[in-house]
């Protein structure tokens, strides 16, 4: 029995496309709680933690104009899940944009420094979310939390002293969608790629695999980064920044119920559902499987 934290992140400020910002609603609303229950877990729903909405800013507000805020929201984030990993609970943030990563993953990092411990990561995702601002072609900050996890970009988004994770135990899996500056920064920053290209060609379970142990050698626990676009939008119809060609249902599955037989998880964000562009609460609902899978949920 695992004590389960979750954490409602409605936070919308990072992205350019509007509507994530209810996705701990949706996700809520799909059953997460009733399934975590019927696993044998005690959840503690902590609620949502307060987020400025994006109409009380100038209506030209645009990326940088935004990061104070971000900023403010992934420090309290931050806190929170450092007390809930210290505690041996297990933290389950719900998003909001990927932005909110810059501070879920640093509590955990710090929580585990803590104990003498390193924090591996593995980011499941189409896109890399390795932009600085100068580099951004956009200056969406949810397309820069894995920069700021590393120790570059905006020192406001960097909540650790330090980097919060190693390169060497950073994984990128399922990508499929770069611009330029961040092929430029996966290649200095000496972070593993595993690219869609790398999926077909391999075999999911063997990069799974790889990617676990690695990003394990010398860290003993897994924060799990789980942007609901690196599925296939006919499987998840209700994320913003949608791409084709990404994993089937059963691949997303398989992903967190390989990580939960490796036994290092401590926490896991599950991002960008936005119920807006979903049909039926489809991609909720594939959120609450995916979060079940990796707390154990099985088929036999």
């Amino acid at each position: 029995m695992t004590l389960v934290d979750l954490f409602g992140v409605p936070l919308d400020l990072g992205a350019s496309r509007r509507g994530v910002d209810m996705g701990p609603y949706a996700v809520r609303a799909a059953g997460l709680r009733s399934e975590l229950l019927a696993l044998g877990h005690d959840v503690n729903d902590q609620g949502n933690l307060a987020v400025a909405d994006r109409d009380t800013f100038p209506p030209d507000a645009r990326g940088a104009d935004f990061i104070p805020t971000i900023a403010a929201v992934c420090a309290e984030l931050a806190d929170r899940v450092e007390t809930s990993v210290r505690a041996r609970h297990f933290p389950v943030v719900l998003g909001g944009d990927h932005s909110l990563a810059a501070g879920s993953v640093a509590g955990a990092a710090r929580a585990m420094r803590a104990r003498g411990d390193k924090l591996g990561l593995l980011w499941i995702d189409a896109h890399g979310d390795i932009n600085t601002p100068e580099t951004s072609p956009s200056g969406n900050v949810h397309g820069m939390p894995v920069a700021h996890l590393l120790g570059h970009g905006d020192p406001r988004l960097q909540f650790i002293d330090g980097a919060a994770v190693r390169p060497e135990h950073t994984f990128l899996i399922g990508i499929r969608d770069l611009d330029a500056g961040e092929r430029m920064h996966l290649r200095s920053f000496g972070v593993h790629v595993f690219t869609m290209h790398d999926v077909d060609r391999r075999g999911l379970s063997d990069v799974m695999e790889e990617a676990i142990a690695e990003a394990t050698i010398s860290a003993t626990g897994l924060w799990v980064s789980y942007d609901v676009d690196v599925q296939d939008p006919v499987h998840a119809p209700g994320v913003g920044t949608p791409v084709a060609g990404g994993l089937s249902w059963r691949e997303g599955h398989l992903v967190m119920e390989m990580i939960a037989d490796s036994g290092l998880l401590v926490g896991l964000d599950l991002v960008e559902v936005n119920p807006i562009l979903d049909v039926s609460n489809r991609t909720a609902d594939l959120a609450v499987g995916l979060v079940s899978s990796a707390l154990g949920k099985r088929i036999l």
